[in-house]
């Protein structure tokens, strides 16, 4: 066995030993307070003048915020595609084709099913 799994192995048992240690320790030597104040929301030295802790948003909120991301990813996938276009060939162009007819796909699901739309 080569040095080099030896030490990827003495690491991973440190982490599993070391990552459930850190958990019980935080439970025991953790700060306890609890009261009216502790569990406000609290933002930036504002107090919530919106509604409670618990209220309900809705879930376009999150559903814009995911195709935000699934579109951002997009572009980072594309920018080294598009510098290794010459080095990638025919192959690399049609599976970036591929690519982008799915996330087309989903773009024209989302539209159909109304998702964008705010009213």
């Amino acid at each position: 066995m080569s040095n080099e799994l030896v030490y990827s192995a003495i690491a991973l048992i440190g982490i599993a030993l070391l990552v459930p240690l850190i958990m019980v320790l935080t439970g025991f030597l953790g700060p306890r307070a609890t009261g009216k104040a502790k569990n406000e929301a609290y933002e930036s030295g504002i107090k919530n003048i919106i509604g409670p802790a618990d209220q309900k948003f809705s879930v376009k909120f999150y559903l814009v915020a995911i195709l935000f991301i699934i579109f951002d990813i997009e572009a980072v996938f594309m920018y080294p595609w598009a510098v290794g276009l010459r080095e990638l060939g025919w192959f690399g162009f049609s599976e970036m084709v591929v690519f982008m007819l799915l996330l087309l796909t989903g773009l024209i699901y989302i539209l159909k099913k109304g998702v964008l739309n705010w009213r």
